[in-house]
């Protein structure tokens, strides 16, 4: 068995001690942290250099799908797999395009888990099995004119959009990503603008149907 270090992230604590219980009991794997948001999950990347990421797919602060880009885009080495609740042919497209290479359903997690962090550990790619049908039968092509809508904008207009869809005011972004109020406040307005959307509420349910934000 190849050794790896292992980071986790998941909002879910019965479920992240879940993972590390039986991560940890794979012979040379060992679960160097265990965080509960995406931003979390950016700042131990980047200092522990592990050799496996874990990400669910919606956290608070930042979602898995974008901390995943922001952990590739410093280190494009590192693997990743996205564990999520989530299936969709949308969603599956934005985690390759992030350069992500595991995709497994939290209810397939107890039986595959450690077989898809071995694939990625071997070089390769995993995905539960209803997603690798959904691969091979093309549903994935590359068409632009199928591209998601959160693919218009900017990887930092997405982490914007999420912590305004969880209830923040432009200080609090400002705040949390230190920018300047009058920054996070145009950044607010590009958002609007590129999406169509005329209200707060708007985004917040622009949010959740993009799997963003959970419900």
């Amino acid at each position: 068995m190849t050794a790896a270090r292992i980071l986790i992230a998941d909002d879910h604590e019965l479920l992240r001690r879940g993972l590390v219980a039986e991560l940890s009991q794979v012979p040379g794997w060992i679960v160097v942290a265990e965080v509960a948001n995406g931003r979390a999950a950016v700042a131990s990347a980047a200092e522990l250099k592990p050799d496996l990421v874990v990400l669910d797919l919606t956290m608070p602060e930042l979602n898995g799908l974008e901390a995943a880009r922001q952990i590739l885009t410093a280190d494009a080495s590192m693997r990743i797999l996205i564990l999520t609740a989530h299936e969709s042919e949308q969603l599956v497209r934005e985690v390759l395009s992030v350069g992500a290479r595991g995709y497994v359903l939290k209810s397939d997690a107890g039986r595959i888990l450690v077989v898809a962090l071995q694939a990625l550990l071997a070089g390769g790619s995993f995905f539960t099995s209803s997603v690798a049908r959904m691969v091979m039968d093309g549903y994935l092509r590359n068409d632009a004119s199928e591209a998601s809508t959160t693919q218009t904008l900017s990887s930092r207009e997405r982490e914007i959009v999420q912590l305004l869809a969880e209830g923040n005011s432009n200080k609090d972004v400002a705040r949390a990503l230190n920018i300047s109020v009058k920054t996070a406040e145009t950044h607010r307005s590009n958002i609007m603008r590129k999406l169509g959307l005329g209200s707060l509420p708007e985004l917040v349910r622009y949010a959740i149907r993009n799997n963003i934000i959970e419900p």
